[in-house]
């Protein structure tokens, strides 16, 4: 918005050619979605304890969360506005790769909305039931991947396989389900994975963070072909987006931090997962997002494990899952577990990272 704005100032100002760089308004995306969350931040932790819109805890948990009940939640509706506001003033609106991703944050947050809003406000503890959470999840996800599908240039349609120079297959049809599956899957991996202060939100950062970099370089056309990954034009103002996710991710870390002071709740969970599938999509690394977002694979695999052991033999692998209670049970303190992702996860990007050098 403020683009066009500065773009009309120009003709009687060069130094407004600035708000033309796309690293600059970047830079400008992650101040401003940092700087709503700061200010938003205290009234709305408020507000919602005013309310009473609290965090309710499983007495079949871990005993330490226990003293975590009735932490304001739903915070993660602060992520999405800064997000939004800061990508509406800082992103090229004629791009329709930013309002793909925009929707689809916007969409999921609004089915976690609505599930944090029955179990929180309502105070049903079965939230939105599964099979209609799961139905607008698949409307959402598979709309944005039928349109992707019939609006896509050739490039946009290859599978990049890490690691390997020059094998791009064409996915055709698959192309589909794989990007339904991308974006689904990694909202509710992201979901399953905020358990803990802070667990979820700085992965979420550093995938974005290293999303960010390979929608700057693969929008460059020159960078693209240097790199030999698909030049998609127009791609590269994810970054802002991505910029955006970053600013407001650690603006909300600020209070989300151990002990937190609110959670994100399905509507941050369920959006940032689906905006992270999103961007890796539309930049051709949905395998790389696999490796950047091992944390969050590794959290989903335990559950699905977790309860593929209990049906099948009766007995449970981990002490307790997702992943992270397994650890918590097994006597690590919550801020060492917590940490411990981090650092995994800031591995995980780097190698993801490495993907486009070593091929």
């Amino acid at each position: 918005m403020l683009t066009w704005l500065a773009e009309y100032l120009s003709q009687f100002y060069s130094g407004f050619n600035v708000f033309q760089y796309l690293t600059f308004r970047s830079i400008l995306s992650v101040l401003t979605a940092l700087g709503i969350s700061l200010i938003v931040g205290p009234p709305m932790i408020r507000r919602l304890s005013t309310y009473q819109i609290g965090q309710t805890v499983r007495d079949d948990g871990p005993q330490t969360h226990l003293s975590k009940a009735g932490t304001p939640t739903m915070g993660g509706a602060l992520i999405i506005v800064a997000i939004v506001l800061a990508c509406l003033l800082w992103g090229e609106l004629e791009n329709r790769y930013l309002w793909v991703c925009l929707i689809a944050i916007v969409g999921f947050g609004l089915i976690g909305l609505a599930d944090d809003y029955i179990k929180l406000v309502r105070k049903d503890p079965k939230g939105l039931i599964a099979r209609w959470k799961y139905m607008w999840q698949s409307l959402i996800g598979a709309g944005i991947a039928i349109y992707l599908f019939y609006t896509a240039s050739p490039q946009e349609t290859q599978l990049l396989i890490p690691f390997v120079k020059d094998v791009m297959p064409q996915l055709g049809l698959m192309f589909i389900f794989m990007t339904y599956f991308v974006i689904v899957g990694t909202s509710n991996a992201v979901n399953l994975t905020d358990g803990l202060d802070g667990l979820a939100i700085l992965p979420t950062v550093l995938v974005a963070g290293g999303l960010g970099i390979f929608a700057y370089l693969t929008g460059n056309q020159v960078f693209s072909e240097y790199l030999s990954i698909p030049y998609i034009a127009g791609v590269g103002e994810l970054v802002v987006f991505c910029a955006a996710i970053v600013g407001a991710g650690l603006g909300f870390l600020w209070f989300n931090t151990y002990p937190a002071q609110v959670f994100m709740g399905d509507v941050g969970a369920l959006g940032l997962g689906a905006a992270l599938g999103t961007i890796a999509v539309l930049v051709r690394q949905e395998l790389v997002l696999f490796i950047m977002g091992g944390v969050f694979v590794i959290e989903t695999v335990s559950v699905i494990l977790q309860v593929g052991s209990y049906k099948l033999t009766g007995k449970r692998i981990f002490k307790m899952a997702p992943l992270h209670h397994h650890y918590e049970l097994k006597g690590w303190p919550e801020p060492r577990v917590i940490v411990r992702f981090w650092i995994i996860s800031l591995i995980l990007v780097l190698i993801g990272l490495a993907t486009l050098k070593i091929r």
